[in-house]
C-alpha cells in the first residue's frame, strides 16, 4: 500500500499558506487562545485543499493476474487449433484470483471473451476479423485496452511475427510505460505449396504497333509445373505451360499493342493444390498512343454511325446496351463514347456511373444521339448519364401536354424485401417529379390484397406524395389480379386523355383472373398496360402476354437497378409529347466552331426529341419552340454533347442526304476528344512502414502543384492527399485494397497552360499471402521492449509480473469533505469563541437534570445612605457607578415609583463581567 500524487507541484502552495499563518501567530502574540485556535484550523483547512488539488491516490495492491491472450487470426496462419489448444492449456494452470480475455487480429482486431474470473477458455473464434493483413499495432492497442487503465498486466501474443500493417514496435513502447508485458508463443505458418506472380514488368507508354516486351516473376516455394496467362483489355492474348522451380523464377514474353488508350495487361498463374489463389494475378496500365479509339452504344436499327465515322481516322467499336462493360478500364481505352437511340433501361446504374466517372475524371469525350430510345424517352431522367450530358430531360411547356393519368401497381410481398423495393420506390419517386400537378395519380401496392397508399386524383402535393411512396414496408404473399383490377376501376370513368397504368413484380400471382376481359374492357376506355418482370421467381410469361393485351411495354429485369429508369420512361412514354414531330428549320446560333459549316445554312428536320438545356451548355442550334437541337457542355475533364434528332434519317429528315452530313457528325465527334498533350510521369507504388505510399516523379523538376484524382476500377472516388515532396516529386498515402487505380494528374503552370496525364496503377496483393515463415526476431524485439519472453508452457502465462498489478483509490473527494467540515467548525470558533462553546455544550448536558430558574426578583432602592467595601467600589467603577456617598436633595414626599425589572443577563456577559471583576481584583492587589 502506498499513496501517489498526480500534480506534486502543487505542494509549494503549502509554502504561501505556512507563512501567512507564521505572520498571523506573531502579531496575535500575548492575545487570546482563540485567535490561535481559528489559525490552526485555517491552516490544516488550507493544507487539505492543496493536497486535494493534487489528485492523492492510495495505490492497493491486486490479488492475481491480468492476462489478455491475443491470437493471429490472418491468412498466414493455417488453422485457429494450434493457439485455441494452446489458450486452454494456460488457462489450465491459472489461479483463482487471476482474470484473462481472449482478443484476436488480423487488418482489424476483435474481442473473443471479456476480461473476467472463474470462466473456461473459449473453443472457437467467433469474431469478425479480415485476414488480408497482419496488424500486429492494431492488436496490441486493443489488447492493452482491455487491461485496467492504472493497472499492469501481460499480453500472450500468439502469431509468427509477420507484420504486414502497423508498427507494433511503437505500440510495445507505449505498454512499457504502463508496465503491461509482452509474452510471444510463435504458431506455426500454413502449410502447403504456393505459387505466386511477384512482379509484373510492362513499359508505361508504348506506340501503336510496338512490340512491347513483358516479364513475368513468379515466385515458389515448390517446383511443379504451372499455366501462365496474359491478357489485355481482358480478352486473352497468350497461354503458356512453364515449369516452375523453387524460389524466383522470370519469363520474358512479348506483345503488339494493338489498341490505343489506357491498356490493362494482367498476367495471372494456375498450378494445382496451390495455398493462396489471391497471390496468382497482378495487373499493369499502359497508355498506348495511336488513332484515337471511340466506343458507339446502340440497338441494331440505329443507322450505320460507324460508316459515317471512317473519313475521321477514327478507329470504332460497337457494342449493344447489354453488353456494355462492367469495369472502368473497360471505358478508359476509348477516347469517346457515343449513345445512338440506346435506352436506359437495360443499362445498369453502375455501369452509368462508370461512365460518368471517365468522362468527369479522365476526360472521356461523350456523345448522345436522339431516337425513340433516347433522353427522357430512353429513362434517363435523373441517371448519371442525365449528370453529364448538356441537357435535362425534363422539358419545359408542360401545360401544352396531353391530360394524363397514371396508376403505379407495385409488388410489396416478402420477397421484395431490400434493395429491391428501395429501387422500386426511388422509381416510384422519379415518376411523380416528371408529373405535372394537375396530372391523375393513383398507387397501389399490393402482397395478397391491394393496399391503396395514393387515391387516384390530382397530383396536388408531390413531396407528400413521395413521403407516402416511401413508407411502404415489405411484407405477406402476392396476389396480382385484385390489385390490377382496382387500377382499372379507378380510371376508367376518369375524363383524360391518356390513362396509363404500370405493373411491378418479382413473384407468380397466388390466384387467377379473368384478365383478358378486365384489359379489353379496360382499352375501350383508353387504359393501356405496361409490366415489369423484376427476378428469376416473375411470371414472365403472364406479364409479357399482360403488357401485349394492354397494348404497352414488358421489361424483363435481371438488374434492380435499371427500375427507375424504367418507370421514368414509362412515364415519358405516356405522354408521347416529348417527340415534336412537326418539320422545321434549326435557328443557327453563332458559336465559331460552327460558323463555317453552317454558314450556307442547314437542312430541314422531321422531328426531335425535347429538352431543355442546362444554364452553362452552349446551343448552336435551336429548334422553332427554342428547345435545344444541338448542345454542348464541358464536364470536369471531359467535353459531351446532344443531338435530339436522329441518325437514320427517321427524325433527321434532310440532314442525313446533306453533303455535310459526314463532317458535321465528325466535327461532333472530334470535338469531344480529349483535347491535351500528355507530360509523362514516374509512377511507383510501394510499402512504407505498414502504408501504401504513391510516388510521383515528373520529368520536369517543378514545384508546382498538381491535381490529381483516382478512381478505382469500380469506380470509387478514392480520396488520396497528393503532397509536394520536392522538385518535381509528389506523394500520397493510398487504401490497403489491393487492386487496379486509375489516376488523372493535372498540372497549371504560370502562363495558365494546363498539361493532363492520365495513367494507372495496381496496389499488389498483401504480402499476408506470401510464405515467409516465423519472424522470431521481431516477436523477440516486442517481449524484450517490455520486459516479456517467449513462452515455452501454458503454466507461465500466469507467473508473477515483474511490476505487480495495482489498482489506484482517489481520496481527493474525502479530503475536500474534510476541509469542508473544518471550515464549519472555524465558523463557530470565531462565533461562540472556545469558552462559549464549551459552556454551551455543559449546558446542555445540565439542562436534563436542573429545574428551571427562578424569575429574578429585583430590591427596592432605597434612598439611604449605604457604605460600600473597596472591592464594591471597584467594580462599581468598572460598571460606570459613582462609588461616592451622596446625600439626598430633600425633597417632597411623594409615593415612590417601583422600578421594571431588569433584564436577565446573558451566560456571555455574565462571563466578561466576572473576568473585569477579576482584573480589577488583581490590579488592587497590586
Amino acid at each position: 500500500m502506498g499513496i501517489e500524487v498526480n500534480y506534486p507541484f502543487l505542494f509549494l502552495l503549502l509554502i504561501p499558506a505556512v507563512i501567512i499563518v507564521f505572520l498571523f501567530i506573531r502579531n496575535h502574540r500575548g492575545k487570546e487562545n482563540g485567535e490561535f485556535w481559528i489559525a490552526g484550523l485555517r491552516l490544516i483547512i488550507f493544507s487539505l485543499l492543496i493536497i486535494a488539488l493534487t489528485v492523492p491516490q492510495v495505490v492497493l495492491p491486486v490479488k492475481g493476474q491480468t492476462v489478455v491472450f491475443l491470437a493471429d487470426r490472418s491468412a498466414s496462419i493455417g488453422t485457429n487449433e494450434e493457439a485455441l489448444a494452446w489458450i486452454e492449456n494456460s488457462i489450465s494452470h491459472r489461479k483463482n484470483d487471476d482474470q484473462f480475455a481472449v482478443a484476436a487480429f488480423g487488418e482489424n482486431a476483435v474481442l473473443e471473451q471479456n476480461l473476467g474470473r472463474n470462466r473456461e477458455a473459449i473453443n472457437e473464434f467467433n469474431g469478425v476479423a479480415e485476414d488480408s493483413q497482419s496488424n500486429l499495432e492494431a492488436g496490441l492497442q486493443f489488447a492493452a485496452s482491455l487491461i485496467p487503465r492504472e493497472s499492469s498486466g501481460r499480453i500472450v501474443l500468439m502469431t509468427d511475427g509477420n507484420e504486414t500493417e502497423g508498427k507494433s514496435l511503437e505500440a510495445a513502447a507505449v505498454l512499457k510505460n504502463r508496465n503491461i508485458e509482452i509474452d510471444h508463443v510463435p504458431l506455426r505458418t500454413a502449410a502447403g505449396d504456393d505459387v505466386s506472380i511477384s512482379e509484373l514488368n510492362v513499359p508505361p507508354s508504348l506506340y501503336l504497333g510496338e512490340e512491347a516486351p513483358i516479364t513475368i516473376e513468379v515466385t515458389s516455394n515448390v517446383a511443379k509445373e504451372a499455366d501462365i496467362r496474359l491478357s489485355v483489355n481482358h480478352k486473352e492474348v497468350l497461354k503458356e505451360t512453364v515449369q516452375v522451380n523453387e524460389g524466383k523464377n522470370v519469363y520474358t514474353f512479348t506483345h503488339k499493342a494493338d489498341t490505343a488508350g489506357l491498356t490493362v495487361y494482367k498476367a495471372e498463374i494456375a498450378a494445382d493444390r496451390d495455398a493462396y489463389s489471391e497471390n496468382n494475378a497482378l495487373h499493369s496500365v499502359v497508355n498506348v498512343k495511336g488513332t484515337p479509339k471511340v466506343l458507339i452504344v446502340q440497338g441494331e436499327e440505329a443507322g450505320d454511325l460507324a460508316n459515317l465515322l471512317k473519313g475521321s481516322g477514327l478507329e470504332t467499336d460497337i457494342v449493344i446496351p447489354e453488353k456494355l462493360p462492367t469495369i472502368l478500364s473497360g471505358y478508359l481505352q476509348y477516347q469517346s463514347i457515343i449513345f445512338n437511340n440506346a435506352p436506359a433501361t437495360v443499362i445498369s446504374e453502375q455501369q452509368m456511373i462508370l461512365m460518368e466517372k471517365a468522362v468527369k475524371e479522365f476526360g472521356t469525350g461523350f456523345i448522345m444521339f436522339g431516337g425513340e430510345e433516347s433522353f427522357g424517352l430512353g429513362g434517363y431522367f435523373k441517371t448519371p448519364i442525365e449528370k453529364l450530358l448538356p441537357v435535362d430531360m425534363d422539358i419545359k411547356g408542360k401545360k401544352e401536354m396531353p391530360s394524363l393519368g397514371l396508376v403505379l401497381v407495385m409488388d410489396r410481398s416478402g420477397s421484395m424485401a431490400g434493395n429491391k423495393i428501395e429501387l422500386a420506390k426511388e422509381a416510384a419517386a422519379r415518376s411523380v417529379e416528371l408529373l405535372r400537378e394537375e396530372d391523375t395519380l393513383g398507387f397501389i401496392a399490393f402482397d395478397d390484397r391491394p393496399w391503396e397508399i395514393l387515391e387516384t386524383k390530382p397530383l396536388k402535393d408531390k413531396q407528400k406524395a413521395i413521403e407516402k411512396i416511401k413508407s411502404i414496408t415489405p411484407g405477406g404473399g402476392t396476389e396480382i389480379f385484385t390489385s390490377l383490377e382496382q387500377a382499372y376501376s379507378e380510371l376508367e370513368d376518369l375524363q383524360l386523355q391518356r390513362k396509363h397504368i404500370i405493373l411491378l413484380t418479382d413473384g407468380q400471382s397466388a390466384t387467377n383472373g379473368d384478365y383478358e376481359l378486365l384489359i379489353e374492357s379496360g382499352k375501350e376506355k383508353n387504359i393501356t398496360l405496361s409490366t415489369v418482370a423484376l427476378g428469376q421467381d416473375a411470371d414472365r410469361g403472364l406479364l409479357e402476354e399482360l403488357a401485349g393485351m394492354g397494348s404497352g411495354r414488358f421489361y424483363d429485369v435481371t438488374d434492380s437497378s435499371v427500375i427507375p429508369s424504367i418507370l421514368s420512361r414509362e412515364t415519358v412514354m405516356a405522354t408521347r409529347t416529348y417527340i415534336e414531330d412537326k418539320p422545321f428549320y434549326p435557328s443557327i446560333q453563332p458559336y465559331p466552331d460552327w460558323s463555317s459549316l453552317f454558314e450556307k445554312g442547314v437542312p430541314e428536320m422531321n422531328a426531335y426529341i425535347a429538352s431543355t438545356a442546362k444554364p452553362r451548355a452552349q446551343v448552336p442550334l435551336l429548334s422553332e419552340k427554342k428547345d435545344p437541337v444541338l448542345a454542348e457542355w464541358q464536364y470536369g475533364m471531359g467535353w459531351t454533347a446532344a443531338f435530339a434528332s436522329d441518325i437514320s434519317g427517321k427524325w433527321s429528315g434532310e440532314w442525313a442526304s446533306w453533303e455535310k452530313w459526314p463532317s458535321f457528325i465528325n466535327q461532333l465527334v472530334t470535338k469531344t476528344l480529349p483535347q491535351y498533350e500528355s507530360e509523362p510521369y514516374r509512377i511507383d507504388v510501394e510499402n512504407k512502414d505498414g502504408n501504401t505510399v504513391l510516388s510521383l516523379e515528373s520529368a520536369a523538376s517543378t514545384s508546382l502543384p498538381i491535381e490529381t484524382s483516382i478512381v478505382s476500377e469500380t469506380g470509387e472516388q478514392i480520396e488520396a492527399n497528393m503532397r509536394l515532396k520536392a522538385p518535381g516529386k509528389y506523394e500520397a498515402l493510398m487504401p490497403e485494397s489491393a487492386g487496379m487505380y486509375f489516376l488523372n494528374i493535372k498540372q497549371t503552370d504560370h502562363n495558365g497552360n494546363v498539361q493532363v496525364h492520365q495513367t494507372g496503377f495496381t496496389i499488389p496483393y498483401s504480402e499476408e499471402y506470401l510464405q515467409k515463415g516465423i519472424n522470431k526476431e521481431h516477436l523477440k524485439s516486442l517481449s524484450k521492449m517490455t520486459g516479456g519472453k517467449e513462452l515455452a508452457s501454458g503454466e507461465e502465462a500466469f507467473r508473477p509480473l515483474k511490476k505487480p498489478a495495482s489498482t489506484k483509490q482517489p481520496i481527493s473527494e474525502w479530503l475536500l469533505l474534510t476541509a469542508f467540515l473544518l471550515f464549519f467548525s472555524e465558523i463557530a470558533v470565531r462565533r461562540f469563541g472556545l469558552t462559549g462553546l464549551a459552556a454551551g455544550i455543559l449546558k446542555k448536558n445540565r439542562k436534563v437534570k436542573e429545574k428551571p430558574d427562578a424569575p429574578l426578583k429585583v430590591p427596592k432602592i432605597k434612598a439611604s445612605r449605604k457604605k460600600t467595601s473597596p472591592s464594591e467600589q471597584a467594580s462599581a467603577k468598572l460598571q460606570g457607578e459613582n462609588p461616592v456617598k451622596q446625600t439626598p436633595k430633600k425633597t417632597k414626599a411623594k409615593k415612590p415609583n417601583r422600578p421594571k425589572p431588569a433584564a436577565e443577563p446573558s451566560p456571555k456577559e455574565r462571563e466578561e463581567r466576572m473576568k473585569r471583576l477579576l482584573d480589577a481584583k488583581k490590579r488592587k492587589n497590586k
